[in-house]
């Protein structure tokens, strides 16, 4: 029963086998509740054409009597009883229906002949009514016409998307990698934006200090002193911080040449290695294929809730029943273990593909011959990484899923501190 039949305009409903299609587009002397059709004299349809879910387990569930629903058999007072009270009861009449994601959705001729049934003249302000019913529905025509035409722009700039999205960039990372294997290039780049960043710093400050000196003689004065002082100021500032960053360039004038000697050896392996570079692709499909196994765990715990049902005081006298799922707490102890194998599983996937990386670069890198190196080793890599090396990454994993978890008790035991509103709690939380 995957479909959803509103009865009420509080997005109540009950489950059904499949949307109704009724060549007559309504029959009034029918009620779609939570205990099935309920049906009066000169009803017309069949179980067979609304199939409902079975509630029966719940004792909570209303059903639909001649006095809370149909009294004296008409249309027009079973409209404002109990059971269907305007659209915000428990109960509402069968209806020509179309499916959209999942629910039932009326169709406009459907309430149409209901309206002229149950309401002729409007008393009851029925159109008005149904509108509110339908207009979760119309938010959800709106929201997958959404995606269907982001979807369908998506299908169509595909070839864009995928060319320059993955081809152009990749072809773009091993032009650039061959271009830094030029001499003279890679330190060019480096020095020149050093340079570059070290000039634009005294640039400011020099800008800076004459605009403060041509304010300060301007004749008459169009600037506060505050202004000029703010100006003279700031060059300083600008001054001092570029001869800091002229100190720092100094002293790590090393670190810098180490720094660009790795990026051109990176550059080489990558030549070497191109496999390395669709290895990232591999390494998110696999994650892909856990969150799907973990996604159907995850919807299957949730489904092991028990239902149940709390009375919604709308208006006076009239108590609407909203179901909802209670978990056990071994439910939600088996949540957290879920929780904990998402970050363990995610880490450990990032883990591999690090030692796979360093180990398929480090046979290159210490290679005597590295012309003799390409993507077979990269294969390799993988198997010798997963077969000798898989606890290091599942230990290191472990133990950064562990104070993730940690996180994640704490980001917890803050919202419960926020429901209790309590300061104290929220402060120790916040320290931690």
């Amino acid at each position: 029963y995957p479909y959803l039949y509103y009865v009420n305009d509080f997005s109540g409903g009950v489950c059904v086998k499949e949307c109704p299609k009724l060549d007559n587009l309504t029959d009034v002397k029918t009620l779609v509740t939570y205990s099935g059709l309920y049906q009066v004299d000169g009803s017309y349809i069949t179980s067979d054409d609304i199939a409902i879910a079975d509630y029966s387990y719940n004792n909570d569930t209303l059903a639909c009597t001649e006095t809370l629903c149909y009294p004296n058999g008409d249309p027009e007072e079973s409209f404002t009883s109990y059971g269907v009270n305007m659209g915000k009861g428990f109960s509402y009449y069968a209806m020509d229906t179309y499916e959209l994601m999942w629910r039932c959705v009326f169709t406009d001729e459907a309430r149409d002949a209901v309206d002229a049934i149950v309401n002729p003249n409007d008393q009851n302000n029925l159109t008005s009514v149904i509108d509110t019913m339908a207009t979760q529905n119309e938010q959800i025509k709106q929201g997958y016409s959404i995606w269907n035409n982001l979807y369908g722009d998506l299908w169509v700039a595909r070839y864009y998307i995928l060319g320059l999205g993955f081809g152009a960039p990749l072809v773009v990372g091993f032009v650039y990698s061959l271009f830094l294997r030029i001499p003279l290039v890679l330190p060019f780049m480096v020095w020149f934006s050093v340079a570059a960043t070290i000039a634009i710093v005294f640039g400011g400050a020099y800008y800076a200090g004459e605009l403060a000196a041509e304010w300060e003689n301007a004749d008459p004065p169009m600037y506060t002193d505050d202004n000029i002082k703010v100006a003279q100021y700031g060059s300083y500032a600008l001054y001092a911080f570029g001869g800091l960053l002229v100190i720092v360039f100094l002293f790590m004038r090393k670190r810098i040449q180490l720094a660009m000697g790795c990026v051109k050896e990176a550059s080489k392996a990558i030549l070497r290695l191109p496999l390395i570079i669709v290895f990232p692709v591999i390494q998110a499909l696999g994650f892909a294929a856990f969150m799907t196994i973990w996604t159907v765990y995850c919807a299957y715990l949730a489904s092991m809730g028990e239902f149940k049902t709390q009375q919604i005081d709308t208006v006076p006298g009239l108590f609407i029943s909203v179901r909802y799922f209670e978990f056990s707490d071994f439910i939600k102890q088996c949540g957290w273990f879920m929780l904990f194998c998402f970050f363990w599983s995610g880490q450990f996937i990032i883990a591999i593909g690090e030692i796979i990386f360093a180990m398929s670069i480090s046979k290159w890198y210490f290679a005597r011959d590295k012309k003799k190196v390409g993507s077979g080793a990269v294969i390799s890599s993988i198997w010798t990484s997963i077969w000798y090396h898989t606890g290091t990454a599942a230990f290191g994993s472990l133990i950064i899923a562990i104070f993730q978890m940690i996180r994640a008790v704490i980001a917890y035991l803050q919202k419960k501190a926020d429901e209790m509103d309590s300061s104290l709690a929220k402060a120790i939380l916040c320290c931690l």
